[in-house]
């Protein structure tokens, strides 16, 4: 990691998992410069919505649902965006070392300073949970090779106001301000029309739409020594 690049790797299981989640943070770090890439497990074929009113069916869905994670990409600033190939909903029967050592790959051709992934116990989704901890298990085999890489879990909403509920410490929460970042991550969920059409409280005046989403996103440090009161990912980095 001798780049003065900063670098960060994203590796979620689904087309939407990273605006829905943490979009704001995507694009505040990629106006700053940052090289983001996106490792998604599945294109999402199995996805319930289908539009409204529907324009979609279960053959046309993995083709759309990708080119609404690549639009999406485009408004927050990834620069690069894998596959895996997996199956929707069925992440979670890949054997773990396979998997683990895929996600590895990705680590070794990026080579991030931080990886974002889900929490393997408070995903949310059988998949989420699948990659968390494949995503896990390659930082920990990696640890020997890249010591300067961090690992943060992604948050839901403001789950993370009381991390205690969780199993968490209040140390290792990282608060993201996005603030400024609110209309870009709006966008992004346009884009990904199939899933939010239904969603009419997306679909009205641009500021504001934008002022219903939260100002801050919430990430956990994987690992300790924790930073406490942390609010850049990549401090220590700059």
């Amino acid at each position: 990691m001798t780049s003065s690049t900063l670098r960060m790797l994203l590796v979620l299981a689904h087309p939407d998992d990273e605006t829905f989640i943490f979009g704001g943070t995507i694009a505040k770090y990629a106006e700053q410069g940052v090289e983001i890439s996106l490792v998604c497990a599945t294109k999402g074929e199995m996805g319930r919505r289908m539009g409204n009113p529907p324009f979609v069916n279960r053959e046309t869905m993995p083709l759309l649902r990708e080119g609404e994670l690549r639009e999406a990409c485009r408004l927050l600033g990834i620069r690069e965006l894998h596959f895996l190939g997996l199956r929707d909903k069925l992440v979670e029967c890949e054997p773990v070392d396979r998997l683990a050592g895929t996600v590895a790959a990705h680590i070794h051709r990026h080579r991030p300073h931080i990886v974002l992934t889900f929490h393997e116990r408070i995903g949310g989704h059988p998949d989420h949970c699948a990659i968390g901890r494949a995503t896990r298990v390659a930082c920990e085999s990696l640890r020997v090779v890249y010591p300067e890489l961090r690992l943060y879990y992604i948050s839901f909403g403001e789950a993370m106001k009381r991390p205690e509920r969780y199993g968490f410490c209040r140390e290792q929460v990282t608060r993201i301000d996005i603030s400024a970042y609110r209309k870009a991550k709006m966008l992004a969920f346009r884009a990904h029309r199939s899933q939010t059409e239904l969603d009419r409280g997306l679909w009205g005046p641009d500021e504001e739409v934008a002022r219903q989403f939260g100002t801050t996103e919430y990430f956990i440090q994987a690992e300790p020594p924790f930073s406490p009161g942390e609010n850049d990912l990549f401090s220590g980095f700059r």
